[in-house]
């Protein structure tokens, strides 16, 4: 248990940067004896301070960048039926890439973003399993299903067959 909140923080931080796999916020309250709340808490001051920590479906994780020469991203704009997130997601990850994100441009809100963090097909699995029991809607119902993804991919020809691949398909727009 750790008496200081901002030692908390910098170990919260040490911990997430251990971590290849999403930490839920149940589970850093119980390595750090306090409440899920205090880690939520603890999370927002961390962002406040520029740590780029992502909020997933299966917890939080701490962005790591592409170093210079390991691959890029891109984002693409597309739109499908719910029941197509699947393919959509299949078809990023055969080539190797990444889902990192979703967002859409809300003419009220402006740019609504969530963080995705698709790594493989067991994690398009698990978010699609949990859209279909979820109550709440994916952001691209408030725009006519029309979304963007921020992708990565190991090289820019990677990127780019996945972009062929999506056009293909007639997810891209």
């Amino acid at each position: 248990m750790t008496a200081d909140s901002n030692t908390r923080r910098k170990e919260i931080i040490a911990y997430l940067s251990t971590q290849t796999e999403p930490v839920s916020g149940t589970e850093l309250a119980h390595r750090f004896g306090v409440s899920r709340q205090v880690i939520v808490q603890d999370v927002a001051l961390l962002r406040a301070e520029n740590q780029e920590i992502l909020s997933t479906n299966k917890g939080y994780v701490l962005y790591q960048p592409l170093t210079r020469g390991t691959g890029c991203t891109g984002v693409i704009m597309t739109q499908h039926s719910e029941e197509q997130t699947i393919e959509e997601m299949e078809t990023i990850v055969e080539y190797g890439g990444r889902m990192l994100d979703v967002f859409v441009d809300h003419d009220l809100y402006g740019q609504i973003r969530a963080d995705l963090v698709i790594n493989d097909m067991d994690d398009a699995r698990e978010f699609c399993r949990k859209m279909k029991v979820s109550t709440s809607r994916p952001l691209k119902v408030l725009t006519g299903d029309c979304h963007y993804h921020t992708i990565a991919a190991p090289s820019e020809k990677v990127l780019k067959l996945i972009k062929e691949e999506l056009k293909e398909k007639g997810f891209l727009r």
